[in-house]
């Protein structure tokens, strides 16, 4: 191996802090232990330095969730409300590997209003056309 070599460092380091939780000779493959970040939104900052000393850095943006899952349905981002607000919230996750639980995997919405939309023109149509062409010339009983 080359003593120039020797000089190359990777640093990592974990949202702001000054101190990097890893230092490395590249190349390097690690494990990210995710369990050990608290959810939410983290930024990973790589720090390398070259033979000549020059630095490179690398910022990678990442969002950790690895309690359950939170979904929320009747309030949105920055929405303006008043009176009172209807709030259907369910969590799931998967803390058991060997189980899945059906009851509450799933969040219940409304209809989309498109779907409506749609519905409404099919059955506008069918009763034009039932309206237009039901007459006697156009009906032919067997009997």
């Amino acid at each position: 191996m080359n003593t120039m070599e020797n000089h190359r460092k990777v640093k990592v380091f974990l949202d702001d802090d000054q101190v990097p939780f890893g230092e490395f000779h590249p190349p390097v493959k690690f494990m990210l232990d995710t369990t050990k970040i608290p959810d939410g939104k983290h930024k990973l900052k790589i720090v390398a330095k070259s033979t000549d000393g020059i630095e490179g850095v690398r910022e990678v943006n990442f969002e950790v969730r690895n309690g359950p899952a939170i979904d929320l349905v009747g309030l949105k981002e920055n929405d303006i409300v008043d009176e009172n607000v209807t709030l259907t919230i369910n969590a799931y996750g998967s803390e058991r590997k060997d189980l899945f639980v059906v009851t509450g995997s799933e969040t219940p919405k409304g209809i989309p209003s498109w779907v409506w939309a749609i519905l409404i023109g099919f059955i506008g149509w069918g009763m034009y056309y039932l309206l237009r062409f039901w007459t006697d010339d156009n009906y032919i009983s067997f009997f």
